[in-house]
């Protein structure tokens, strides 16, 4: 009986360790930021903009309208739906721009952005699930600063993150694991290339 258990977390743990091995060889050949731009013999990147790909599991960014490089990228738990509730763990989809830099956060990094703007406001007013107040409540924080009313039940602390002190295996694993609370997590050293280039105001688009 022992022997078969021992055999079991055995095997488990011999699987596990070539998943992440597997993992590991397919990083080796994803080549850096820098190393692209000298193949494109781009000194600098302009009007750049990310396009967020949640079908295909991507993170793509841009200069201009070309694609400069595509980042493999996970969402939030529940990747069936559009996220219309703080507790829905789903990542939203539309058009928003980063708000906010966090370089000290639980997640290692993270690129606020403006979730929920006015027209998500605008289509939960209509549906009902917001009330005329918290419309306004909404509304009037954008305007402040430009990062959303954080007490809405539309949910938000959304952004572009890292995956903090588990980065070695997340970023290993060679198949998706959506875990997130809404937000695009990618590994601990993506989130750094992307912030050599990216900054508030960065135009970021989201699509199923």
């Amino acid at each position: 009986m022992l022997r078969n258990i021992f055999y079991i977390i055995s095997s488990m743990l011999f699987f596990f360790f070539g998943i992440v091995v597997y993992g590991v060889i397919l990083n080796l050949r994803e080549h850096s930021l820098n190393e692209i731009l000298q193949t494109k013999n781009l000194n600098e990147l302009k009007n750049v903009t990310i396009l967020v790909d949640r079908k295909n599991y991507k993170l793509n960014l841009y200069s201009d309208s070309t694609i400069v490089k595509s980042y493999n990228a996970v969402f939030g738990r529940n990747s069936n739906s559009n996220k219309i509730s703080n507790n829905d763990y789903a990542t939203p989809a539309g058009t928003y721009f980063i708000c906010k830099i966090d370089t000290d956060h639980v997640y290692y990094k993270k690129l606020f952005i403006n979730y929920p703007n006015l027209k998500d406001a605008a289509e939960a007013l209509k549906e009902n699930i917001i009330s005329q107040k918290e419309f306004k409540n909404i509304a009037n924080k954008l305007n402040e600063n430009d990062c959303p009313f954080e007490n809405t039940i539309l949910g938000s602390d959304i952004g572009i993150q890292g995956t903090g002190e588990y980065n070695i295996i997340f970023k290993n694993l060679p198949f998706v694991f959506n875990w997130t609370n809404g937000s695009i997590a990618l590994s601990n050293e993506n989130i750094d290339e992307l912030l050599t280039v990216v900054k508030v105001g960065t135009k970021v688009t989201i699509k199923n």
